[in-house]
């Protein structure tokens, strides 16, 4: 009788329900998940990555496997050599383990790498081709196998170690935090509830085109960031930019575009993925993505600006930058409109420094138009005020 009430008392613990709550972390690994891209997620011990992983994997209905990277050794991710009847004809085939073989018999599932910072060199050299290429041994996973790991910061590890440059040059990398909010909620009962990003099909080439416009726009104007090895050991364990996160984020920006996901989500996604500066640089170049063409606002000088005064500032430079490279005296007079116009319509300051560079461009024989007079004393009051 006592055993069967601990039972039923333990069953009742354990009982839960789920939600749906906004939750930007969770968002954000869905999405990864679905975008086939192996996770890690960083985070102090006990705020509930290996739950929230496991949450993940049965709201996804994904049989989980979970695998303690720490205590393997290399060949349970190389593959252990099987000598057969006659190894110089047939070679010696590197066998996977058990939970390989179980995964690829069912065709798909959530691979756990569990306490990756502490998994010593050896062994994260032995999983670079398990994360990346999917292979164990001789073996292939399926692709219908998704791979999350979870690692806690070197000085909260047991025995941790720095995570080696390539291996964590293959991760998008998620600091996970803890909300109190949502924890006791969840300890009353009630867990957000996981579930993969919808993507609508009418948007997906326009997404696609985006991401591979954004993309490869910032690196066609700031090349020293397709490569950039940090210095240090510790930044190295973390993400940093090379062409094959760029391909991943490229992946990560069509799919959040596809599903409309929120900003906060995505540069959660884009600086885990090439690391906080180049994350933020890509952040930025989208928005100025949206900026209206310089040559559409000198033809016609009356074009609507934006209303954000970082995203206007960016609309005038770029005008004054299509006049710095085709110079004439009808565009240069067309700028000045442009100018006037935003003076009109918006704060006199963001006109200060497009003004100067603008007036730095005039030929000599070129005449000076009456629009300057009219921004002469705006000029002059923001100057002042500045």
């Amino acid at each position: 009788m006592t055993v069967t009430a601990a039972a039923r008392l333990l069953d009742l613990l354990t009982t839960v329900d789920t939600e749906d709550r906004p939750d930007p972390q969770l968002e954000a690994l869905a999405l990864a998940v679905q975008a086939d891209l192996p996770v890690l997620l960083w985070g102090e011990p006990g705020i509930g990555k290996t739950a929230a992983i496991g949450h993940l994997a049965e709201s996804l209905d994904l049989p989980l496997t979970t695998v303690i990277a720490s205590v393997h050794e290399p060949s349970d991710f190389s593959g252990l050599p099987v000598v057969g009847d006659d190894p110089a004809v047939q070679g010696v085939p590197m066998a996977p383990p058990d939970w390989a073989v179980r995964l690829a018999e069912t065709g798909r599932g959530l691979l756990f790498l569990d306490e990756l910072s502490t998994a010593p060199p050896a062994v994260q050299a032995a999983l670079l081709r398990l994360v990346l290429e999917r292979r164990v041994g001789a073996l292939r996973l399926p692709p219908g196998v998704r791979i999350v790991a979870a690692a806690n910061p070197r000085g909260s590890a047991a025995d941790g170690w720095e995570l080696s440059a390539p291996l964590a040059n293959r991760f998008v990398h998620l600091q996970w935090t803890f909300d109190p909010d949502v924890v006791v909620r969840g300890l009353a009962g009630t867990w957000p509830r996981a579930t993969l990003p919808h993507l609508d099909p009418a948007n997906l080439t326009d997404a696609v085109a985006f991401a591979r416009r954004a993309v490869c726009g910032l690196l066609t104007t700031r090349p020293a960031l397709v490569h950039k090895l940090p210095s240090g050991e510790a930044r190295r364990g973390s993400a940093w930019p090379s062409p094959r996160t760029w391909d991943m984020t490229l992946r990560l920006v069509a799919f959040a575009t596809a599903a409309g996901t929120s900003r906060e989500v995505l540069s959660m996604l884009v600086r885990g993925t090439v690391g906080d500066g180049p994350g933020l640089e890509l952040l930025a170049s989208m928005e100025r993505l949206d900026l209206p063409d310089p040559e559409a606002l000198l033809a016609d000088p009356a074009s609507p600006l934006p209303e954000r005064g970082d995203l206007r500032q960016a609309a005038l430079d770029g005008v004054v930058e299509a006049v710095r490279k085709a110079p004439t005296e009808p565009r240069w007079d067309a700028a000045w409109a442009v100018l006037v116009h935003a003076l009109d319509t918006g704060a006199p300051d963001l006109v200060v420094a497009p003004a100067a560079t603008l007036a730095a461009l005039r030929r000599d024989d070129w005449a000076v138009p009456a629009a300057i007079e009219r921004l002469a004393g705006a000029i002059a009051l923001a100057e002042r005020a500045a």
